[in-house]
């Protein structure tokens, strides 16, 4: 249990206390296949969508041929991890339809959460779904298609295709995907694709050793805790959830919910956000509703309340994996293992002492966050303060935009000579290093890897 300075708790929920409509606009959400509703409000269940169409990308300087490519990937959309939210939200349902105090959208929404739930087990809890096998496949067949005289030569030459997982299962499973992919597209690969091999420290640090301080900092720093307790307990997180169950529940039985009397099952703020959760899972298990034609969750929650509880979940995951507290980098230096990797391979392939084609690796939210706060990728940039905490109207981070189900950052390693340049996707989409590094042009999204190695102060620099 986190212990929590009450003085801090105050002052931060006086300064979270903003009108959320004033905090920022929803996202606009239409372009990962959730129609209307807020894309920023599904968090990090966000599905995948490319961000770029690769005939949109900046042509390679004259002369650079690809040599290499290496990538990190969230596996793809998965189902929920075990089945706590349906669970608490039907006990609760079970003992309003008991009474008669069900509302007519309770009595639909019952069913629909116990099929979900029943979806869910059927493709096994955490693991991934049609959609999201379809994810990792698209995204291997896209690499392929951007990169063609890269994999023709790793096909002529026979490099080896290096696959690493965190271990974990939908990692695992989302990398022999990803591999199986490659290798429908051209049947030259097969044999060079390797076996998955694990690497926890890599791929799973913030459980690994390495993640030993992080962890602590988790269980037991106070700041954070009155920081996360502020976001969550305050006056707007507990209308939102009234509104929320009073669309399921009749008035009187909400008003028992928020006095306490079911506490044993779940408080007001529980019950609204396993509502929240099952429609934040729901576009990640679309292949699996009636028809392939959607859950429908959103019916149960309006806009306004999914785009608060998302920011609540954002808001977790920006103080616990993103850039988190301004003066601390507890929250992603562990992610220099990975950083390190991506840079030692690189410099492998430039230096001779590998003959690697590819590298690819395949982990979790857990990792891609952090990693995107220490290399300073678009949004997450910007830590917070005490007196200034992390809402939407101050700071850009959005987890559906960091790090959606499937996410991924991707080197190309272009040569012409002795030269190696280096072009990064982020979600598929070029993007620009972090500041102080020199492109080799002007708006350029072409960096040279000695450059690069200067700009992150790599040891062995040839700058």
């Amino acid at each position: 249990m986190r212990r929590v300075t009450p003085a801090l708790a105050l002052g931060l929920t006086a300064l979270l206390a903003t009108p959320f409509a004033a905090q920022a606009a929803p996202g606009n959400g239409s372009s990962n296949g959730y129609g209307n509703a807020h894309t920023d409000s599904y968090g990090t269940k966000a599905v995948y969508a490319p961000e770029q169409n690769s005939r949109s990308y900046q042509q390679v300087p004259a002369g650079f041929t690809p040599v290499f490519t290496e990538n990190v990937s969230r596996h793809g959309s998965r189902s929920a991890t075990d089945s706590s939210d349906g669970d608490l939200i039907l006990a609760l349902l079970d003992k309003a339809q008991a009474e008669g105090q069900l509302t007519a959208k309770g009595r639909e929404f019952g069913p629909k959460a116990q099929a979900l739930e029943a979806a869910m087990s059927t493709v096994g809890y955490g693991d991934l779904s049609a959609r999201g096998k379809e994810e990792i496949h698209d995204t291997a067949v896209r690499m392929a298609k951007r990169l063609p005289t890269l994999f023709a030569s790793i096909a002529k030459n026979k490099e080896p295709i290096d696959v690493v997982s965190s271990g974990q299962g939908r990692a695992v499973d989302s990398a022999n995907l990803y591999g199986a992919a490659l290798a429908q597209t051209d049947p030259g690969l097969t044999s060079l694709i390797g076996t998955t091999r694990t690497d926890k420290d890599l791929l799973y640090f913030h459980k690994a050793d390495g993640g030993a301080a992080y962890r602590d900092y988790i269980a037991n720093d106070k700041r954070l805790a009155a920081t996360l307790k502020a976001v969550t307990d305050q006056p707007k997180t507990h209308r939102a959830a009234r509104d929320v169950l009073k669309k399921l529940f009749k008035p009187a039985f909400v008003d028992r919910i928020t006095a306490g009397e079911f506490s044993s099952i779940g408080t007001d703020v529980e019950a609204a956000t396993a509502v929240y959760n099952l429609y934040a899972i729901a576009p990640a298990m679309s292949e699996e509703s009636p028809g392939g034609k959607g859950w429908g969750m959103d019916r149960y929650i309006s806009a306004a309340d999914a785009d608060w509880f998302g920011y609540i979940s954002d808001a977790e995951d920006f103080y616990e994996k993103g850039p988190g507290f301004a003066d601390s980098d507890i929250t992603y230096k562990m992610a220099n293992v990975l950083l390190d990797d991506f840079f030692k391979k690189a410099e492998a392939k430039r230096d001779g002492t590998s003959d690697l084609g590819a590298e690819l690796r395949f982990t979790h939210a857990e990792e891609i966050i952090p990693l995107a706060a220490l290399m300073g990728l678009p949004g997450s940039t910007k830590g917070v303060t005490t007196a200034k905490p992390y809402t939407y109207g101050s700071n850009p981070w959005r987890g559906a935009a960091v790090a959606p189900l499937g996410s991924n950052i991707q080197w190309d390693v272009f040569r012409k000579g002795n030269t190696y340049l280096v072009r990064m996707l982020y979600n598929e989409k070029e993007t620009a290093f972090k500041a102080g590094c020199r492109p080799v042009s002007k708006g350029s999204k072409f960096y040279d890897l000695n450059e690069l190695e200067r700009c992150f102060g790599r040891t062995g620099s040839n700058d």
